[in-house]
């Protein structure tokens, strides 16, 4: 498994400089949330050393991630206990819904159009609500969307609905009002990091922190493009999109890792109060069909 997980872990160092931090929102997000969200400084530790993360790296990490919001620190005795704030934690339920949630639903075949007029400074609201863009103050959605509902962002728009006359004009449109050729890329780079080791992987997953290591990785690796990813219906993305072998390799992997990683979570990773709590049931949900 050695000869597995070391180019991968290389290709994670290959970005300079190395992004403690974002990898420590990783471990929480995939493996201490579900489990209650505590973990102990060593219990981190011993996962970011597996890395090949200096310790002090790591605690330089943590204590800007406190200062900037992210996570709540407390000691006893001699050993610290981390866990996220009540705002970091909002924004690690609206990641993981993305990440590891099911596709996006079917299209009703038309789209939200909406006209700023004079509300442009509510486009990043928008955008993040999961509008699109096609001009300085048109922003276009998917319906049914995700987005504000009728109330205040509302108000100072002008609505509009529109229904493409046929399916290229609709996926010209997407093109050009999201990332889509960015996000697929992204894509594309996931997959061609860890497809050569799904095969392997299945077929013999590795046991202990190895498979732990593998499984934080890999999320660490996908939600870089899924993050970033509109999450269109299928009938607006090329036909090849790259999304959907990025998705069935990473789930892949993840439920051959996931009871390895697990026991070593049991068997090794600590609260303020003992042993890490099992999984709740929203777990078991993760990659579903």
């Amino acid at each position: 498994m050695a000869d597995l997980l070391a180019p991968l872990i290389d290709h994670f160092h290959a970005r300079t400089p190395i992004r403690a931090g974002s990898l420590v929102v990783t471990v929480f997000g995939d493996a201490v949330v579900p489990r209650g969200g505590v973990l102990s400084l060593e219990s981190l530790l011993a996962i970011t050393r597996a890395f090949r993360i200096g310790d002090g790296v790591v605690r330089t990490a943590l204590s800007r991630l406190v200062a900037d919001g992210w996570f709540e620190r407390w000691k006893l005795g001699r050993n610290s206990f981390y866990r996220l704030t009540p705002s970091g934690g909002g924004a690690f339920a609206r990641a993981t819904a993305r990440i590891y949630g099911p596709a996006a639903p079917a299209w009703s075949g038309a789209f939200d159009l909406l006209v700023l007029d004079g509300a442009g400074e509510r486009r990043s609201e928008l955008a993040a609500s999961g509008y699109g863009s096609l001009g300085s103050d048109l922003m276009i959605g998917v319906v049914p969307a995700t987005g504000p509902g009728e109330g205040g962002m509302m108000e100072a728009v002008l609505r509009l609905a529109a229904r493409p006359e046929d399916p290229e004009t609709a996926r010209r449109l997407a093109a050009r009002a999201w990332p889509v050729a960015e996000v697929g890329e992204r894509y594309a780079r996931f997959t061609a990091t860890f497809a050569a080791a799904g095969d392997s992987v299945v077929s013999a997953p590795p046991t202990g922190l190895d498979a732990l290591v593998l499984r934080i990785l890999l999320i660490h690796e996908y939600r870089r493009a899924v993050l970033k990813d509109p999450l269109l219906p299928a009938d607006l993305l090329p036909e090849d999109w790259p999304g959907a072998a990025a998705r069935s390799v990473c789930a892949a992997i993840y439920r051959a890792v996931a009871p390895a990683a697990e026991a070593w979570l049991d068997a090794n990773a600590t609260t303020d109060s003992g042993p890490l709590p099992p999984p709740g049931v929203k777990f078991a949900a993760r990659f579903a069909a």
